[in-house]
């Protein structure tokens, strides 16, 4: 089974203290989690105050500090709230040295494409985030880097438990055959562990962690990103 854990994403420190942030904590979620079970990583990368970023300066220690930990693929955002011009946004992704696997890029972003296309030329592996209620499925559909992208991030940002898993095969209906790529289908909030059971049905790869839901099924707080993956491999096929 193929289980991403996305170890922290747009949560702070008002979160919680199991919400991992700096290098070294980051470090330590994911090497847990990948003992758990995980299979590869996702993660936002921070300054020492907290905030989002795509410098080099932030990335780097990040994706290094993790690679001492894990052997597992690791990836990051390239999301337009951690550089809002998309102009800045390619400039940094640009004078990475230290590269991660692969690098989300959402869609229905601005500079999205240009974003992708820089990433391939770099070497890394593009997970191409297509959101339900955007036109991201669209636009993926109409690009010629569709064919050439290591694959589909389908998010369904619906929370609502008893609507998710409707709008995850409506996204996944407007997809249609995403240019033969894999799919990794996910939830948020609490339409995280809906989704999630349903890509266990439908026998596609998936994601949990603290970025996606700080709930267990039961709606109790998790502890950890590990206790999430645990009890991902448990619910996934039901």
């Amino acid at each position: 089974m193929e289980l991403q854990v996305c170890l922290n994403g747009r949560r702070g420190g008002t979160d919680g203290t199991g919400v991992p942030l700096s290098p070294a904590a980051l470090a330590d979620s994911a090497a847990e989690a990948v003992a758990a079970g995980a299979t590869e990583i996702h993660v936002h990368p921070r300054t020492p105050c907290g905030r989002e970023s795509l410098s080099p300066r932030v990335v780097e220690p990040t994706v290094d500090a993790l690679r001492a930990r894990v052997r597992v693929p690791i990836g990051v955002t390239t999301g337009a709230w951690a550089a809002p011009d998309p102009a800045l946004r390619l400039q940094r992704v640009g004078t990475w040295s230290v590269l991660p696997d692969f690098a989300s890029v959402n869609w229905h972003e601005p500079g999205a494409e240009d974003v992708a296309e820089q990433l391939l030329v770099m070497g890394i592996g593009v997970e191409a985030g297509i959101w339900s209620g955007t036109d991201g499925a669209a636009r993926f559909a109409a690009s010629p880097l569709g064919p050439q992208v290591l694959r589909v991030l389908a998010e369904v940002t619906d929370p609502d438990p008893a609507t998710a898993e409707e709008s995850a095969r409506t996204l996944l209906t407007e997809l249609g055959t995403a240019h033969g790529r894999p799919v990794l289908l996910h939830g948020e909030e609490g339409g995280a562990w809906p989704v999630l059971r349903l890509a266990g049905r439908l026998g596609l790869a998936t994601r949990i962690g603290l970025e996606d839901t700080l709930l267990l099924p039961d709606g109790e707080r998790a502890l950890s990103n590990a206790e999430l993956v645990t009890e991902a491999l448990l619910q996934h096929g039901r």
